[in-house]
């Protein structure tokens, strides 16, 4: 097999076990010279390495020389707002009503881009309910550097900056509209973020003021939205999908929380908030032609583990929900990696072996 058939043979290789997404899509590999293979994925997928270098070998009986690296790009926000410094791609969580877990989903997001190779932020934007502080055990306010600016708090190999952190935590933030806009520009624009691959902002649930400043101010390169299969739930998060597109902030996909639970005394499993194969998020996903992530448990380590300020990817990263979480991640990075590259990013692009 010469060089260019052995090219053509591995760009149609998925990306990720299982994803309709090739090496040839993302243009992955750079080169292919005496069985010497050079892919750089645009993405963080650090721990499928192995297996996509087991798949490409796969294909021939010559032994394959195969160099793997990440390389993140920004993206594309939306048009008129300006490249955030030091931040390629803000990623905002949403929810169209509270209580469906977007918070918990969104922090552990965070971490499992982390364990996957990205250097990753969270930006805590529910102002009226900041979760951040509890969720990673932290507190206190950040420190100023010698531009004035706010340096995040860093856990678990994770910046981090909330309103939780400059506020009393028992004293409820009663502000109008306009001041909680101005509060999530002064919280993004205002931190000394280090060079990040993918900022999480955890959004308010809902389609009030702060989702319409986040669309107006903020460099948006796409959104998840977190929904239960419940339907009251579908029928807010249509609506917070809805307000996505009619701001041209594309979404990236969808995750169904608390989608099964299983007994812990007899093992018994059932869909608590209904759903299933026909309903659900999994329905939402084929209405909208977006992307269903994946799809998290009700379960009891989850909520412990958050409550605790361990959330499940960190405390637990080999358990069988944390590898959720990271697919969910994985899946996450590849829909945004298809995404139009933004060329006017000025950050300096680092390439790091995997």
């Amino acid at each position: 097999m010469n060089d260019a058939d052995l090219l053509a043979q591995l760009n149609t290789i998925p990306v990720l076990n299982g994803s309709a997404t090739t090496l040839g899509q993302l243009r992955a590999i750079k080169s292919v010279k005496s069985n010497i293979i050079n892919v750089i994925l645009p993405l963080a997928c650090a721990s499928t390495h192995d297996d996509l270098r087991q798949r490409m070998q796969a294909i021939t009986n010559v032994p394959l020389h195969i160099d793997i690296q990440t390389q993140i790009h920004a993206h594309i926000a939306q048009a008129g707002v300006s490249v955030a410094p030091n931040v390629k791609n803000v990623i905002a969580i949403a929810s169209g009503k509270g209580g469906v877990g977007k918070s918990t989903t969104a922090v552990n997001i965070a971490l499992a881009l982390a364990h996957e190779g990205a250097r990753v932020g969270i930006l805590d934007a529910d102002i009226y309910g900041p979760s951040m502080p509890t969720l990673l055990n932290l507190a206190g306010k950040p420190e100023l550097n010698a531009q004035e600016l706010m340096v995040p708090h860093t856990q678990y190999g994770v910046q981090v900056n909330s309103i939780g952190f400059l506020i009393d935590n028992d004293n409820p933030v009663a502000w109008r509209g306009a001041m909680v806009s101005q509060a999530l520009q002064q919280l993004f624009n205002q931190t000394a973020w280090t060079d990040l691959d993918y900022l999480i902002v955890d959004m308010p649930p809902g389609t009030g003021d702060i989702q319409l400043t986040l669309s107006q101010k903020i460099p948006v390169t796409g959104a998840v939205i977190v929904t239960t299969p419940q339907d009251l739930a579908l029928m807010d998060a249509r609506k917070g999908l809805a307000m996505f597109e009619k701001t041209h902030i594309p979404v990236l996909g969808i995750v169904e929380n608390m989608a099964l639970h299983t007994c812990s005394n007899c093992g018994h499993e059932e869909e608590i908030f209904g759903g299933g194969k026909l309903g659900g998020a999994g329905k939402m996903s084929a209405d909208f032609n977006v992307p269903l992530l994946g799809q998290l448990p009700l379960a009891m380590d989850i909520r412990v583990q958050a409550d605790a300020g361990k959330p499940t990817v960190a405390d637990n990263p080999n358990s069988t929900h944390a590898q959720h979480y990271r697919s969910i991640a994985r899946q996450l990075a590849l829909a945004l990696a298809m995404r139009p590259r933004d060329l006017s990013h000025k950050i300096k692009v680092t390439t790091t072996s995997q």
